[in-house]
């Protein structure tokens, strides 16, 4: 349980950045809310087209510090969804054992 309330922060932490960058670059660049959003997760997830390049000092400031931000965000994302994938994995196979009763278990692993 601990695990996707960590998940749900995360996930709404990274939107929060993504709204934020996303105003940024609309009103410093005068790019529009979707090719604002359109960069924001172009440059977190590290494939840069290059379509869009801020053009202002702001834009390139901004884009050097969400880069960190961004991309540390997408890979901690991504260890957050890894990890509950596999505790969900980890409960589900000991209550599958559970279920096996513990007789069937020792009899299966004993050492002959």
């Amino acid at each position: 349980m601990e695990i996707k309330w960590h998940l749900i922060v995360v996930v709404f932490s990274f939107i929060l950045v993504l709204v934020v960058g996303t105003f940024i670059y609309h009103n410093v660049e005068g790019w529009g809310y979707l090719d604002s959003t359109y960069f924001m997760v172009i440059t977190a997830t590290t494939i840069g087209y290059g379509d869009f390049t801020p053009q202002t000092d702001i834009g390139k400031i901004t884009t050097i510090v969400y880069s960190f931000i961004g991309i540390a965000f997408m890979f901690y994302m991504i260890d957050c969804i890894i990890l509950s994938l596999i505790s969900r994995k980890i409960k589900d196979d000991k209550t599958k054992s559970k279920s096996l009763g513990n007789g069937r278990r020792l009899k299966k692993f004993k050492k002959r």
